[in-house]
């Protein structure tokens, strides 16, 4: 059983200001004590992505940043590689192709070593097409617009850090509501995660996921759903309905695998103070 935390986040989080997602991350990752690797494979920019979120977590207090460029299959089997993330208690995939990055190191020495980490208690962030890249069934790729379509998305294997659900990032910003409509609709048993920019879920070991961030989370819960995405063909749009949606923003909570929305806890005011009632 995964005993990790994972960070899925929808891209263009904030760097500069208030960093309220990657102070997070920080933080799961033990603050002070913290040991990163970045992975940059997904980025066509990787050294220079390995870089700046050095710079970043450090800057916000980790005891050591580490970049980890696999840019082939065969450098992502290299021993030294899976070294490099071994002894970390945070692991964060940078944002490109999420393609390229399962392309890369599925399967490898590599992802071996992040899902061990993950495994044995480390936080594992991943931003746009690191966040997609965290589930078990991944976007690989696809078409924006708000009416599901058949053939609208293709999937791909993901690292299968989070089994059940299938994440899309830049939700609301490229209007992506479509295409994980219509892979819920030919995938009724996945759970759907759109995740807003500079918004991110956070995943904690109980399945429960936390919404931080200045947008939403929108979940899309298609289980008892009814479709004609099976007999639909060439791009024309598909019926699904009676999906269940819901749109969280930050500070709430939902329960990954019984699918339901955690009711936050009841404030009771005690002689002027506001305490949390279970």
């Amino acid at each position: 059983m995964a005993q990790g935390t994972v960070v899925v986040i929808g891209g263009a989080e904030d760097k500069v200001r208030d960093r309220v997602i990657l102070g997070r991350f920080v933080a799961l990752a033990g603050g002070e004590q913290a040991r990163i690797a970045v992975i940059c494979t997904a980025s066509s920019f990787g050294v220079e992505a390995g870089e700046r979120y050095r710079e970043i977590f450090t800057g916000l207090g980790a005891a050591s940043v580490v970049a980890v460029v696999a840019a082939t299959r065969q450098q992502a089997n290299d021993e030294s590689i899976a070294e490099a993330v071994a002894d970390a208690t945070g692991v964060f995939m940078t944002g490109g192709n999420q393609l390229r990055l399962s392309s890369m190191i599925g399967g490898t020495r590599l992802a071996q070593a992040i899902t061990e980490r993950f495994e044995q208690g480390a936080v594992v962030g991943g931003t746009s097409a690191g966040a997609s890249a965290v589930s078990s069934h991944m976007i690989a790729f696809g078409a924006s617009g708000a009416t599901p379509k058949h053939r609208m998305a293709q999937i791909a294997a993901g690292l299968g850090l989070l089994p059940g659900v299938i994440v899309d990032q830049h939700f609301q910003q490229r209007n992506r509501l479509g295409r994980l409509l219509s892979l819920v609709a030919q995938n009724p048993m996945l759970l759907g995660l759109g995740v807003d920019e500079d918004t991110a879920g956070v995943v904690g070991p109980d399945g429960v996921m936390e919404v931080i961030g200045r947008g939403s989370v929108t979940v899309v819960d298609g289980a008892a759903s009814d479709t004609d995405a099976w007999e639909i063909r060439g791009h024309r749009p598909l019926m699904i309905s009676n999906v269940v949606l819901h749109s969280l923003p930050a500070g709430y909570r939902f329960d990954l695998r019984r699918r339901t929305r955690v009711e936050a806890p009841k404030l009771v005011v005690i002689e002027g103070e506001a305490l949390a009632s279970s």
